[in-house]
């Protein structure tokens, strides 16, 4: 992300009361091919500029183009009714070609959004969009969720991203590059109109985004956890709940020399010992890690999925018990036999690197922390920052800190089936540890394919633990889950942004924007 260090023209005085100044990282911060849904704009969040075939609403769906869908017997046929009274912001109206357009282009492409899924897309009419699938996913409609609709008429794959057309509730104006983009209110929305006019979006680091709010240049900025307790006269500070988890990947296999498709290595020696990983879920403190690290700006996290319908409490277990980890590493025939206070077994000292991303200062604190706890337990952590390149090559081997939030259940399916192991075009962070456990695909398999909600949902708690296995820490411990973020806001007096709901990986903070408002102009 690009810092915008100018003199900004904005005061909180100067504008409008309609006209609304965010720094904020909702989209992931500047996007590098523009506004363009096919190349990953806004994938799974409030795009703004286009409308989406359903919308998030905390950890549930609602219509948004749609107005209804069914699903054939067998899973593999989806059918999606649209609105008939949609327009593009240039007055073409929007169809069901748009919609299967939008859909073809971008499971032709390498947006990152996988469909890969979908064996065809066709229009049935105006109003009518036909699915086929080659495998039966019921949690295809959350792919639905995630892409804006682009007008098939003004579509260029060169240029559109640079000045994009869509249906959503805002305009695109303007973006200068490295510094804002400006969106002026759609007022032939055919949904529920925002009270401001226009939105002005600056792309800032969080500090920096932190001085403009302090100096009244913008009306909400996202602020680092650690400044969670400032105050600013005029402006208060929010923390919004969110099902954004962090946790440590744990390669599960020993390394004995495999090579991914791409040549990297896999396995470690270390963290496939299942009395590692054990003692470490067990022994680590969470809410130290929280008070600490991360200022007291999250939860307690212990499946990656706690906050969520498919997660499973019965999965949840004590933590910060050192006496019980160092048991458990004894019984799993790890000793200090030298004294030098890290455990050995077999002549393998109990030492691992822990990577993070090295521009995530979060992930870095924690990652710190993580290694304190660990060595009083006789385990010692060596802390690595790296790029996310670097990561790329190293993940199947080394543990690292990751991000993960999202109410679609295909995420976890991701991370632990076996069958989607490894590296290629749609999977080099699919389930990076190796994790082969015949009873877990089974579950996972399971709820994949049910399209009852609440047998779906029973299926994937199952895959955490089922009261004999699972990859939570009562069975294969296969990650380390620590703790769910909170996500830090500073905002004018002035505004009222409602009621946001849980907000995912990376924020969605747009979301609820039909309900925000000023209540009053600042003097």
């Amino acid at each position: 992300m690009i810092v915008f260090a100018a003199a900004l023209p904005f005061s909180s005085t100067s504008r409008a009361a309609d006209e609304l100044v965010a720094a904020v990282g909702t989209h992931g911060g500047e996007p590098e091919a523009g506004f363009d849904p096919i190349n990953g704009w806004a994938d799974g969040t409030e795009p703004l500029i286009q409308s989406t075939l359903f919308k998030r609403d905390n950890t549930s769906l609602v219509n948004d183009l749609a107005t209804n869908y069914s699903v054939s017997s067998g899973g593999l046929t989806w059918t999606v009714k649209i609105r008939d009274d949609v327009k593009f912001t240039d007055g073409v109206p929007l169809t069901a070609k748009d919609v299967a357009f939008t859909f073809n282009k971008t499971a032709n492409g390498s947006s990152g959004m996988d469909l890969s899924m979908i064996e065809s897309i066709k229009a049935l009419d105006n109003t009518t969009i036909q699915f086929k699938l080659n495998d039966p996913q019921s949690t295809f409609i959350y792919k639905l969720a995630g892409l804006g609709i682009v007008p098939e008429h003004a579509y260029n794959n060169e240029t559109y991203g640079q000045k994009p057309v869509g249906s959503g509730p805002y305009k695109f104006v303007q973006w200068d590059k490295g510094q804002q983009l400006i969106l002026e209110r759609n007022d032939e929305y055919y949904g529920k109109k925002p009270y401001f006019k226009k939105i002005t979006i600056l792309f800032m680091e969080e500090d920096a985004a932190f001085a403009a709010a302090r100096s009244g240049r913008v009306d909400i900025a996202e602020i680092p956890v650690s400044l969670a307790n400032q105050t600013v006269n005029g402006m208060k500070i929010i923390s919004l709940d969110s099902i954004d988890a962090r946790g440590i990947s744990f390669p599960m296999q020993p390394d004995v020399g495999k090579k991914t498709e791409d040549n990297y290595t896999i396995g470690n020696n270390v963290t496939s010992d299942a009395a590692i990983r054990k003692a470490l879920n067990v022994g680590i403190e969470r809410q130290v890690l929280i008070d600490g690290a991360l200022n007291g700006q999250g939860t307690e996290e212990f499946t990656g999925v706690d906050r969520l319908p498919f997660g499973n409490k019965e999965a949840t277990f004590e933590d910060g018990n050192t006496d019980e980890a160092k048991k458990i590493l004894s019984s799993g025939g790890w000793k200090d036999t030298d004294g030098d206070g890290i455990l050995e077994k077999n002549g393998l000292k109990a030492e691992f690197t822990l990577t993070y991303p090295s521009n995530d200062q979060t992930r870095q604190a924690l990652a710190v922390s993580v290694a304190e706890q660990a060595g009083k337990i006789g385990i010692k952590i060596n802390v690595e920052g790296k790029s996310w390149d670097e990561i790329d090559v190293s993940a199947y081997s080394t543990p690292n800190v990751w991000g993960y939030g999202s109410i679609d259940p295909t995420d976890m399916y991701l991370r632990y089936y076996s069958v989607r192991s490894g590296s290629g075009e749609w999977s080099k962070y699919n389930n990076v540890i190796f994790y082969n456990n015949s009873a877990v695909d089974n579950n996972l398999r399971k709820a994949m394919t049910s399209f009852n909600q609440n047998t779906s949902n029973k299926y994937w708690g199952a895959a955490a633990w089922d009261g004999t296995t699972g990859y939570s820490q009562k069975g294969d411990a296969a990650w380390l889950w620590i703790a769910t973020l909170k996500y830090v806001y500073i905002v004018d007096d002035s505004l009222d942004i409602g009621t946001p709901g849980l907000q995912p990986h990376g924020a969605d903070i747009f979301n609820n924007i039909y309900e925000w408002k000023r209540t009053h102009q600042n003097s």
